[in-house]
């Protein structure tokens, strides 16, 4: 993964599943963190990569970055 991939609190795996999943799941473990953690998504789906930006954009938490590592799709969310 690229050296600009930012630090992080917690990881979940999503690989295998498809829209909403990922997101719901993201969801889920970002009520379990505290404002200004990162949480690290590891996703599959494509369509994941919009997704995670209309989530950020409509729920207040930052997308700090996203990467595409072969068929796989990282997403870095910091808890408003």
């Amino acid at each position: 993964m690229s050296a600009d991939a930012p630090a992080f609190d917690r990881e979940i795996d999503t690989r295998g599943l498809t829209c909403p999943l990922p997101i719901l799941r993201a969801k889920k473990a970002l009520a379990d963190l505290t404002s200004g953690q990162v949480l690290k998504i590891v996703a599959t789906d494509p369509g994941s990569m919009r997704d995670f930006q209309a989530f950020a954009r409509q729920t207040g938490n930052e997308l700090l970055a996203q990467f595409t590592v072969e068929r796989e799709f990282i997403h870095f969310l910091k808890r408003r």
